[in-house]
């Protein structure tokens, strides 16, 4: 076979998930889960800066389950998503984002914050940056504080993360029995119940760490 019809096959085998995709998005009322933009694309088919919103309901779960410090930081705030509902469990929350969303203050570079930091530390992080963003989460929080990622499971395999669990284990992962899906440009569909969600088939969690834990995590269900 030719090189040019082994591109042109690949172009339109590409052309194809994106019709079949859209239309299964926009179908998602008839349908049980379609795999999301939150899952294992290529990086080409992700958004700019990997903006996935994460739906209310998964924060208010982590609310729910863990007890954090009054004063939170959310450096990768979007627009809002997590911190609204933070704000609304009485969280004094600062919510800073490296693009302006529209909500926080906009042109702060996470990775590059400098410690110590007397807060806790909630986000959904960038799907490419995740492992960095924990380590440099728990490198410039205070010993005691908490820092809270919602992650996909499969952040627990690889051997590629295995200084960052060795230096840092998670203290408790909370992990969802039912599927959470992550908005591109925070464009959520609504439930029957009323909730925002996107239809998924990847299983996402809170991994929940406290600087200073040494130990073996705790494995939780939540949703």
């Amino acid at each position: 076979m030719s090189t040019d019809k082994i591109e042109c096959s690949a172009v339109e085998k590409f052309k194809a998930f994106k019709t079949t995709n859209n239309k299964a998005k926009a179908n998602y009322s008839n349908t049980n889960f379609i795999t999301n933009g939150a899952s294992n694309h290529t990086t080409s088919e992700r958004e700019l800066f990997d903006f996935y919103a994460t739906p209310p309901l998964a924060t208010r779960e982590l609310c729910e389950l863990e007890t954090f410090c009054k004063d939170i930081l959310e450096p990768c705030c979007g627009m809002g998503h997590i911190s609204k509902v933070l704000e609304d469990f009485g969280y004094n929350v600062e919510s800073s984002d490296l693009i302006d969303r529209g909500f926080g203050t906009p042109n702060k570079d996470f990775l590059k914050l400098e410690g110590p930091i007397d807060k806790d530390i909630i986000t959904n992080p960038p799907y490419v940056l995740a492992t960095k963003f924990v380590q440099h989460a728990l490198d410039i929080v205070t010993t005691g504080h908490k820092v809270a990622m919602l992650l996909k499971l499969t952040f627990l395999e690889g051997q590629k993360r295995k200084t960052l669990f060795d230096k840092y284990p998670p203290k408790i992962v909370y992990v969802s029995r039912s599927r959470i899906g992550c908005a591109k440009n925070g464009e959520f569909l609504q439930t029957k119940t009323g909730d925002l969600n996107m239809p998924s088939a990847v299983c996402f969690c809170w991994f929940v760490w406290e600087k200073g834990f040494s130990g073996n995590p705790e494995i939780r269900w939540f949703n």
